[in-house]
């Protein structure tokens, strides 16, 4: 009698180390740096569908690098998710600099962060697309453990 070996399946819990890559090499993230594995349940909303079409049927102990272009990662950067406020929205503890990232709380409570574009006068653009949206991205996974 043989030990089967345990493969992503569509209700899976996973944990893996994982890296991803933008197009230059350059990484934008990876479980390896503080040698963290990460684990989530197949199905749960935390990563992309394309992202888990890639993950099914790869075994315990199998390692994988593929890559997806936008519209499969992260999406095509949508403009109307750009939007323009007003500076006297901002404060000297959030204050409106090109290329920080702030967490805008919406009516409904939830949190939605927003990368700033450009300050102009008295109007600051906010780029609400995920940050990695329009990116072809390289992704690399050590799967670890399949339950």
């Amino acid at each position: 009698m043989t030990n089967a070996v345990n493969t992503i399946s569509s209700n899976s819990e996973v944990m893996m180390h994982f890296s991803i890559r933008l197009a230059d090499g350059s990484a934008v993230d990876s479980s390896k740096v503080d040698d963290k594995p990460a684990k989530f349940v197949m199905g749960d909303g935390s990563l992309t569908p394309n992202f888990e079409k890639c993950l099914l049927g790869l075994a315990e102990g199998q390692s994988e690098t593929f890559t997806l272009p936008p519209e499969d990662a992260f999406g095509l950067p949508n403009p109307d998710n750009i939007h323009h406020l007003e500076l006297s929205k901002f404060s000297n503890d959030v204050p409106a600099e090109v290329g920080t990232i702030i967490t805008f709380t919406q009516p409904d409570g939830s949190e939605l962060p927003g990368i700033i574009r450009d300050v102009i006068a008295d109007s600051v653009t906010v780029d609400f697309n995920h940050p990695l949206a329009g990116q072809t991205l390289t992704f690399e996974v050590d799967v670890l453990e399949v339950l």
